[in-house]
């Protein structure tokens, strides 16, 4: 039936059986075979079954996408990482779906805005109860290096001199995306990285 025929006479319950009638006849035209079976794998041999691959890749892609952040905002830079969080640009389809509030849960720390002096001992203590391994996001150009303030007496000139930093993430502040984009880096220096050798050991503080 045209569109001018329907414009012409309501929908009746024959155009109804008419059309039933046709995906019927085109499914049964598309299942002429059985569906294999889901599960016919399991009766394979084993070594059909199995994947090589390296013990340093498979820990390194399990681990870039169960990584457990810990929410640590010093000055305006904290809003984008929130805003990285928001539904918008949604961080947990990165494997990072809650923000912890404890170190002792994180192994990835966020430092977004402008470290001071005073600051400094805390986010190396807090650096330094994180779980191993652990990994360092300075967002930021304070965080990086001081920012506008790095020639004030008071501003750390960048985090890297209190802990090692494995990705920065330069603006003032940067976007969301810019954070995110920094997230994937780090995933690939993650899936990168040989879980058997040994981290940054610092000393700890007292």
């Amino acid at each position: 039936m045209s569109d001018s025929d329907r414009l012409i006479r309501p929908y009746s319950s024959l155009d109804a059986d008419a059309y039933e009638g046709q995906v019927i006849d085109e499914l049964m035209a598309r299942s002429q075979a059985a569906i294999p079976d889901p599960d016919l794998w399991l009766t394979s041999p084993p070594e059909a079954n199995a994947v090589i691959s390296q013990f340093d890749w498979v820990i390194g892609w399990a681990r870039q996408y169960s990584l457990w952040p810990m929410m640590f905002g010093l000055a305006c830079c904290a809003f984008e990482m929130m805003s990285a969080v928001m539904p918008r640009f949604d961080m947990s389809r990165f494997g990072m779906e809650v923000m912890r509030g404890s170190p002792r849960q994180a192994d990835l720390i966020i430092v977004s805005g402008t470290l001071t002096w005073k600051m400094a001992p805390a986010v190396r203590r807090l650096y330094d109860q994180m779980a191993e391994p652990k990994w360092v996001i300075a967002m930021g150009s304070c965080a990086i290096s001081g920012g506008t303030f790095s020639e004030s007496h008071s501003v750390v000139p960048g985090v890297n001199r209190i802990i090692p930093v494995d990705i920065y993430v330069p603006g003032c502040p940067p976007r969301p995306e810019g954070l995110l984009h920094g997230i994937t880096m780090l995933h690939e220096k993650i899936r990168k990285s040989q879980s058997l050798q040994g981290n940054i050991h610092l000393p700890r503080l007292d």
